[in-house]
């Protein structure tokens, strides 16, 4: 229910800091997100109970009014998901669309008191923290300060808590354990898939124009050291076939990395 408030409240901010800003158009006041359920809250312990939890957050999230949506793998406290793990995710997803109805009506929760009023609370506290961050400066001099990073540090502390005190139980972790344990197969990546992918990208870098990516990665450096929009240069160097990794070193030569 919390999800749903959260995704019904910043929805509702949207629209309005949008009206703020002067947007006039009924489309850019309309917030579009993509959710991803949460890995972190995944168990090694009992990993097929998982597949529970995934189905609720994803109900959360449609409740809420995802447009995009990712399922986690129920193995996904253990490794990469396998082929198995990524179907069932997927099927998760298919069953809540297709099976469930929850799909067929807009915002299906509005009205219900408890709902309106946990959204309305989310959204006052979302706006006292938003106040925070805008008398330190912006958000740039809020992480700078360390506020984002001891938000959530603080947040997780406070949740590790709650499950060693037993306030929040989590199945199979600090209630209902199993004296058995599970086995499921678990996704193990070919060591030469490393020395593929590196055979891959020097053979990429052959056939392209040298000059051309020395030309690009040299604008995006000037443009970074100036005021100019960098994403017009960033993409003239990705269809010149700079890397990913070129376009950030060359990044980093100029911003350098932020040290917490």
């Amino acid at each position: 229910f919390e999800e749903v408030a959260k995704f019904r409240a910043a929805r509702k901010m949207w629209a309005n800091i949008m009206k703020e800003l002067g947007a006039t158009d009924e489309k850019a006041l309309m917030l579009r997100f993509h959710t991803q359920t949460g890995g972190a809250t995944l168990t090694a312990q009992q990993p097929l109970n998982n597949i529970s939890r995934v189905t609720l957050q994803t109900l959360a999230a449609v409740l809420g009014g995802t447009q995009s949506l990712h399922t986690n793998g129920f193995d996904e406290a253990l490794g990469l998901p396998t082929q198995e793990a990524a179907s069932i995710a997927l099927r998760t997803q298919q069953i809540v669309a297709f099976e469930s109805g929850v799909t067929d009506t807009v915002d299906p929760l509005a009205g219900s008191y408890f709902i309106e009023n946990l959204t309305n609370e989310v959204e006052q506290e979302a706006l006292k923290i938003m106040q925070q961050i805008d008398e330190m400066g912006g958000s740039v001099m809020a992480i700078e300060n360390g506020f984002m990073q001891n938000k959530i540090a603080d947040s997780a502390y406070a949740y590790q808590k709650k499950i060693e005190s037993k306030e929040k139980i989590i199945v199979g972790v600090n209630e209902f354990k199993s004296e058995t344990s599970t086995q499921i197969p678990i996704l193990r990546i070919d060591e030469k898939i490393r020395q593929e992918q590196i055979e891959k990208l020097n053979a990429f870098k052959s056939q392209r124009d040298d000059a051309k990516v020395k030309a690009s990665l040299l604008a995006i450096k000037n443009a970074a050291m100036g005021t100019t929009n960098l994403m017009p240069v960033v993409i003239e160097a990705v269809e010149h076939h700079c890397t990913l990794g070129e376009i950030s070193d060359t990044l980093r030569t100029v911003f350098g990395e932020y040290q917490s």
